[in-house]
Formats: C-alpha cells, structure tokens, sequence
C-alpha cells in the first residue's frame, strides 16, 4: 500500500526543512492534535502514539542531504517507510510531500488506509505552517 500527500511549500529552505526533519525532536511539532504519547528513544529513534492507536516507534533509515528522509518501522511487525521528499522552490521556500509505504494483508490495508492517510497529511500540513 503505498499513500502519498500533495506537495506542500514550507518557508524554509531545501536545506533548513532536511535539517528540522533529520533531527528527530522536531517531529513532535508536527503531530497531530490527538497525539496521545511522544517520547525521544535516540538521535534518530522517537515513539508516539495517537489516541485508539497502538505505539509506533520510527527510526531514520535513510538521509539525502537536503532532499530526502525515509523514517521506518522500528519493528518488523507492521513493515512500512515514511519518505520526506524536498525540493528547494525559491530562496527561502521549498515543497516537501511525504509518501506511506507499507506491506500489509488487505483486511489490515483496509482498516489502516484512512487513518495513515489523515495522520500523513496533517504531518504535510503542519509542514506548511513552519
């Protein structure tokens, strides 16, 4: 299953956008309002849970400076990226879009597609609000 968000601008940079995003603390400023648990586990390694959902512990698994962050699941259990892709717009703007990828049976891809795809694009537009 594979969800991906419209790109967004961001008044940062291609540059200031990949740093806020490779440090893992910022993302809590982008969650969403009914994030039930936020906790820092490493330098590249935070947890959270949403409320009625189980905890999701992401760890980074890839960098491209200034382009591109890919966060993974940090357990085999539900096996899914989050990619950040960022490309420099302007002098001082950029876009970003986030894609969903995750190998899952269809009844869990069932129950799971909305609520990722209102949880990626809240992430997206909180972006927008840097």
């Amino acid at each position: 299953m594979t969800i991906d968000t419209p790109k967004t601008q961001v008044n940062l940079t291609a540059e200031e956008l990949y740093n806020f995003l490779a440090d893992v603390k910022n993302f809590e400023k982008l969650m969403p309002e009914n994030t039930s648990k936020f906790e820092i586990l490493g330098d590249e390694k935070f947890l959270f849970a949403l409320s009625g959902m189980p905890e999701i512990v992401l760890v980074i698994k890839e960098k491209q400076p200034n382009d591109k962050i890919v966060l993974g699941a940090a357990s085999d259990k539900l096996p899914f990226t989050l990619t950040a892709d960022i490309s420099e717009t302007g002098e001082n703007s950029s876009e970003a879009s986030l894609t969903f990828h995750g190998e899952f049976n269809a009844m869990m891809g069932m129950m799971i597609k909305g609520p990722i795809t209102t949880f990626i694009n809240t992430l997206t537009a909180n972006m927008a609000k840097l």
